[in-house]
């Protein structure tokens, strides 16, 4: 019997057969546990372990506890052309991100670009999934979500900012996808927690403390904030993104979003965006590829600083983790398959 903290190797069509099997033994209808499903083992494929099929439990405490609907009726309407509002009725986030992605893709298979703006969901998984779904699909993409408060304002003294990802992707027929995904803190707390484990200091770049003074002490990092990326500017464009993910998708923001870890009964309230470009209207695939191949190859031909590191473009570890975990098996923990079967029944 494998520890808990092993990894477990399992064939990507049997884990995502699993998923679907546990989402609906917590009550999701077949149909939306296969989207759930679909991205949380995306995540899993591109070793994004923390946000991929480990999220059963966060989501399922929440299911249990009705703070998430297990039968939602997600709606879309369509105010216009290329603009398409997604209605979550506070489903699980991954269900009602991939509404929003086929209904944005819908309007910009009708106009070339097309918008979809979510509200009433959940945390919907990473963004990596949707760009690459997207980008298969023959679309551009910019993606975005909000989150819980765990950045102060820019010279602030409390929690007011989400850590909102956002995520950029763009095709490259028969190639490699540009995929970039990120969040607005330099570092996630867990890499604090590690810190505080092992009795190191930290970059006073990472947080600050309780005061909003940067810090070296991951303890009083812990009591304090996350630093955005890029000092202001990634404290603008955190903002820029709940504009687009809360306020323009009519969802909560800023300190109206609630917290899942204190109110793990009561709706969220996320919102999401996904803007899509189709790019089949800017010229033929061969065309793209070309290009793509061409952008890529100029930033794989710099001289790398370190030689056992060269220079990649992102989402290239990603693709490369998800073509390795497709042929020997997706890695995943001993105590998320136990958890998996045990809703599994």
């Amino acid at each position: 019997m494998p520890n808990a903290r092993e990894k477990v190797l399992v064939p990507e069509i049997e884990l995502k057969a699993l998923g679907i099997q546990a989402f609906q033994g917590l009550g999701l209808p077949h149909a939306d546990a296969a989207d759930v499903a679909e991205v949380l083992v995306l995540a899993d494929l591109f070793g994004l372990s923390t946000h991929g099929l480990s999220r059963i439990e966060s989501y399922g405490e929440r299911l249990q506890v009705q703070g998430i609907n297990a039968r939602a009726n997600v709606q879309v309407q369509s105010p216009a052309p290329a603009i398409r509002l997604i209605d979550g009725d506070n489903g699980v986030g991954p269900l009602v991100g991939m509404h929003a992605l086929r209904a944005a893709m819908a309007a910009a298979e009708t106009c070339g670009v097309g918008i979809a703006f979510a509200r009433n969901s959940n945390h919907f998984g990473p963004i990596s999934p949707y760009g690459l779904l997207a980008a298969e699909a023959g679309y551009a993409s910019i993606i975005g979500s909000n989150a819980t408060t765990t950045i102060a304002p820019w010279g602030g003294t409390d929690a007011r900012v989400g850590n909102s990802p956002i995520g950029f992707g763009v095709p490259n027929p028969g190639g490699k996808h540009f995929l970039l995904d990120m969040a607005m803190s330099v570092v996630a707390r867990a890499k604090i927690r590690n810190a505080l484990k092992a009795g190191t200091a930290i970059p006073d770049s990472w947080a600050t403390d309780a005061q909003g003074l940067p810090t070296t002490d991951p303890r009083q990092a812990l009591d304090g904030f996350l630093q955005p990326i890029g000092g202001h500017k990634g404290y603008g464009l955190a903002l820029m993104v709940d504009l687009f993910a809360g306020l323009l998708s009519n969802a909560a923001y800023l300190t109206h979003v609630k917290s899942w870890v204190d109110a793990p009964d009561q709706p969220q309230n996320l919102g999401h965006f996904f803007l899509l470009i189709d790019t089949r209207r800017l010229g033929s695939t061969q065309w793209l590829a070309e290009r793509m191949n061409d952008f890529a190859a100029i930033l794989h031909d710099s001289p790398p600083a370190d030689a056992s590191r060269p220079v990649i473009q992102p989402g290239e570890i990603e693709l490369a983790r998800m073509a390795s975990q497709r042929e020997h098996g997706i890695a995943i923990d001993a105590d998320v398959l136990a958890l998996l079967q045990k809703h599994a029944g």
